[in-house]
């Protein structure tokens, strides 16, 4: 029993004090404790030391390649191959070096009490600690930062794949790929870099271009194009009002198999720029200028000698722009399959003179045609062929305004005679066209018909009054969505109209429907909610002839079957 609790007694610091020569300041017939205690505790020293040791191997658990979580009624074990603790399952606490100095400084003979202190909790990295009444770890915060170290390249490619299809790949790519070594090699892709829109993000608005940022501007483009442009497909540039030329033919030099090229608000696009595209970009088939200043003539000289390989062009309208859409009548682009000419809609001069039977010979394979707030001047060839197939392969025509239009019936049917696959036809602000003038067209499936009247303070004099129940009963079986916005037909022929949309329940295909400020009645427009419903959007603003508190948007089926309850 006395050595026992001589053992527990002693303690490191007296340990170290048996090879220190004695200072206690007592002579030789003084007592001796520590010679005394070394002859009676020397094989209870390491007694000691073995059941510490003992005592701190039982206390320590066992790696676990697994972590629980408790919650208030249950456990939720998450099991791990890969254990994010490499190592000891805990850090041991530190040894405290202030206890050492103060055991040197006691006096020796002294009896030193040992401090009776509580285990320290077995800290986990990763701040996990493990409770003192089970043997549960349970972590406080989960902040491993090195997931994205340990995913498979392939992986991460495919997460960034979906960012770049939602949000681009500049910034994000250039911005993830500072991350580490791995995600750099996953952001350097070429597969990510397919498709590229650059904005003007150097300078800030109504700033000066300095020098340095112009040669910064400059190096990063040459820095693209050599080591990310390799497989791009489709670049697009917007609000540039410099080096626009420059980026244009660096990735024209740099990217041979680019396909499509948008620069919209840009200014000061040169032939030198063209002309580096007709020598480099050969897979070349879309050009997009809407809204942008560049020199005509550099993309005449470009379309005379290249023009067989463009399928889609967009330009806006302009003095020095039309001249695009003559050399296009000329048959320079005989692929063309889309063509768009646009304008803003402030601008004053919106008349645009063409020919439209030299227009269906020159380009016999378009299926895409939007004149936006532009007003076609039909003009008649002299020596034209009558048998012209118009355009046989034309799927959508696009003709809306939102000022006076000269569109008229025969203007129409000159168009589309020959157009038997339209799927979609926008006549907004087209009020000279009739019902019977639609119905005359050789299209059987159309899908979608927007004929709203909007900004013209005409509409109520020059539109019909009765007809479009022939529309609706010619195509309800295919129609999809109708805009008849404005439109003053009669509350009959409105009725009649909606129940020939309701007699194609069988179908079903109705989902867009626009009445905003027709004469539109409850009783006309139950029987078509109740039969359509895959309806899901609904405009019924400005309807008189609707109580109040019905006059509004309502866009999902739920809110749709809502004002089916109010009608009742």
């Amino acid at each position: 029993m006395t050595d026992s609790s001589g053992a527990e007694a002693l303690s490191h610091s007296e340990k170290r004090e048996y090879t220190t020569p004695s200072t206690s300041g007592q002579g030789e017939d003084g007592p001796k404790p520590k010679k005394v205690s070394l002859k009676r505790t020397t094989g209870n020293v390491t007694n000691a030391k073995a059941k510490k040791q003992k005592r701190t191997r039982a206390s320590r658990p066992a790696q676990l390649g697994y972590t629980v979580h408790q919650g208030e009624d249950m456990l939720l074990v998450i099991s791990s191959t890969t254990s994010q603790y490499a190592g000891s399952a805990w850090t041991p606490p530190k040894k405290r070096s202030k206890k050492r100095k103060l055991a040197k400084g006691k006096v020796k003979g002294t009896p030193i009490k040992k401090k009776k202190t509580a285990l320290a909790k077995p800290k986990l990295e990763n701040n996990i600690t493990v409770k003192e009444d089970t043997d549960l770890f349970v972590p406080e915060t989960a902040t491993d930062h090195r997931w994205g170290q340990n995913l498979p390249e392939e992986v991460l490619v495919n997460i960034f794949q979906m960012v770049v299809v939602q949000d681009g790949a500049v910034p994000f790519l250039c911005r993830v790929g500072r991350v580490c070594r791995l995600w750099n090699a996953a952001a350097s892709s070429p597969a990510l870099w397919r498709k590229v829109t650059v904005g003007y993000c150097w300078i800030a608005p109504g700033k000066s271009q300095l020098p340095k940022t112009e040669k910064k501007i400059k190096d990063t483009f040459n820095w693209l194009a050599e080591n990310r442009f390799s497989q791009l497909r489709d670049f697009s540039l917007f609000h540039w009002t410099k080096n626009v030329s420059y980026a244009v033919e660096v990735v024209a030099q740099f990217c041979p198999h680019l396909r499509s090229l948008t620069l919209s608000y840009c200014t000061g696009l040169t032939a030198s720029a063209f002309h580096s595209l007709g020598l480099h970009s050969r897979s070349l088939q879309s050009i997009n200028l809407q809204y942008s200043e560049f020199q005509v003539e550099g993309l005449l000289e470009y379309l005379e000698n290249h023009g067989s390989q463009i399928k889609q062009i967009w330009f806006t309208h302009g003095l020095k722009n039309d001249r695009l859409l003559t050399a296009i009548t000329r048959g320079c682009c005989p692929d063309l399959e889309l063509l768009e000419v646009n304008t803003k809609l402030d601008s004053k001069d919106c008349e645009l003179p063409m020919y439209i039977q030299a227009l269906q010979m020159a380009c016999p394979k378009l299926k895409t045609f939007r004149m936006l707030n532009v007003r076609p001047l039909h003009k008649t060839m002299r020596n034209s062929a009558d048998s012209t197939l118009g355009f046989p392969l034309l799927e959508e025509l696009c003709i809306a305004t939102t000022s006076y239009s000269y569109m008229t019936d025969k203007d129409l049917w000159d168009i589309l005679f020959g157009s038997t696959r339209l799927r979609v036809l926008d006549l907004r602000g087209c009020s000279r066209i009739t019902p019977s003038g639609l119905t005359s067209l050789p299209c059987p499936e159309l899908e979608c018909l927007f004929w709203g009247q909007y900004f013209n303070s005409n509409v109520g004099l020059s539109s019909p009054k009765s007809g479009i129940h022939m529309v609706t009963q010619k195509w309800s079986q295919t129609l999809q969505q109708l805009d008849i916005a404005n439109q003053l037909f009669t509350e009959e022929d409105l009725e009649i109209a909606m129940s020939h949309l309701a007699q194609a329940a069988e179908t079903d295909i109705l989902r867009s429907l626009n009445l905003s400020g027709t004469r539109i009645t409850p009783p006309a427009l139950r029987s078509v909610i109740t039969q359509m419903t895959a309806l899901d959007y609904l405009n019924l603003s400005s309807c008189r002839y609707l109580p109040r508190g019905l006059k509004r948007i309502y866009r999902g089926q739920e809110d749709i079957r809502k004002l089916l309850d109010k009608l009742d």
